[in-house]
């Protein structure tokens, strides 16, 4: 049965806790009455929803810097929406929005939470995806940690992803050497011809690691974290005195992955010390205070003239958000992963 645009949402929840990687039995669908609009509010219709992999810890009852998800609670992720009606004075009936409405076809939402978006400057789109979180928190991660210098080299893995690919062309733009880790052949050399990284290696290829060591004549500098296990295995022996790790992600170990049950800690604490290694995790909302601004303008301008290219992979109609969320944290998709809810009007 479908939702009436006006008074209901269809929504997708979690049913149960995925272990390992998540499967159409861990969510739900339902068809929910929507409240009435107070003064303030807005309804949205979502046109597109983002799909991240940081929404796989938030259906795990492990601790985390974000409180867990019930049963029954719609899944949570950013959303480009679109004003049905509005009592708020600064939204109008037909304006953009980036909101954070989750895994749901409408929604009401306090107006003071979401920003408005001008279609003219950028493809709605990106508001998820290069000019939105994932954008940011390669700006932030890599401009505030990492602090590439001109010629040192800048390593990423999962680099043709959203994250990563703008890590590389931000790091170039800052007169480092860009080196991307990617899985196949299709996406190292998009690496090299469409996003302009210096080097591309397969993390898949069975000489992965004597290859990347090729790829790094000078050591690494940088090394933007976004995946783990043997990645950061072959990257570890690689890294120059007092180089910096970003840690933005652990792809590989989100679906409980075992990674062959050795404990690296010891080995990892004898690199920090004798290289003077500076390691920081960071959520990128922690940064929104001091560099968001600088962010959209840069951002925006680079987007704009095509210093910063992306890639978006869009899937059409909400109930296939749980199978594409799952192919993301395998690797399937390549590119920014979007659900196209609704169409733009």
């Amino acid at each position: 049965m479908a939702a009436d645009p006006q008074t209901q949402s269809t929504r997708i929840v979690l049913a149960s806790r995925p272990e390992g990687v998540p499967s159409s039995e861990n969510f739900g669908t339902e068809v929910v009455d929507l409240p009435e609009i107070s003064d303030g509010q807005a309804l949205l219709r979502t046109v597109y929803l983002s799909l991240d992999p940081y929404m796989r810890g938030r259906m795990s009852t492990a601790p985390s810097y974000a409180a867990h998800l019930e049963l029954g609670d719609v899944i949570v992720g950013g959303t480009v929406g679109q004003v049905v009606a509005s009592r708020h004075p600064d939204l109008a009936e037909g304006d953009y929005v980036l909101a954070g409405a989750g895994w749901q076809s409408h929604a009401v939402v306090d107006g003071a939470h979401v920003r408005r978006l001008d279609p003219s400057a950028a493809p709605l789109s990106t508001a998820l995806g290069v000019l939105g979180m994932p954008g940011f928190t390669a700006y932030s991660g890599l401009l505030k940690i990492g602090r590439p210098q001109p010629g040192e080299t800048v390593v990423v893995a999962a680099a043709t992803g959203p994250v990563g690919s703008a890590v590389g062309q931000i790091a170039r733009l800052k007169g480092a050497r860009a080196v991307g880790i990617a899985g196949g052949p299709q996406k190292c050399q998009a690496l090299l011809e469409e996003f302009g990284f210096d080097a591309a290696i397969d993390h898949r290829d069975p000489d992965f690691a004597s290859k990347l060591a090729d790829a790094v004549p000078d050591g690494i500098d940088v090394y933007f974290e976004n995946v783990a296990g043997h990645v950061a295995d072959a990257v570890l022996p690689l890294l120059n005195l007092y180089a910096r790790i970003p840690v933005c992600g652990l792809v590989a170990q989100y679906n409980g992955a075992d990674l062959d049950g050795r404990d690296r800690l010891p080995g990892f604490l004898s690199q920090i010390l004798s290289k003077s290694l500076t390691i920081r995790g960071f959520i990128q909302s922690e940064f929104v205070p001091e560099m968001y601004e600088d962010f959209l303008t840069d951002a925006t301008g680079w987007v704009q003239d095509g210093t910063l290219r992306y890639r978006e992979d869009i899937v059409d109609g909400l109930e296939n958000a749980p199978e594409a969320f799952a192919g993301m944290l395998q690797g399937k998709n390549f590119g920014k992963l979007l659900v196209r809810v609704t169409p733009e009007r």
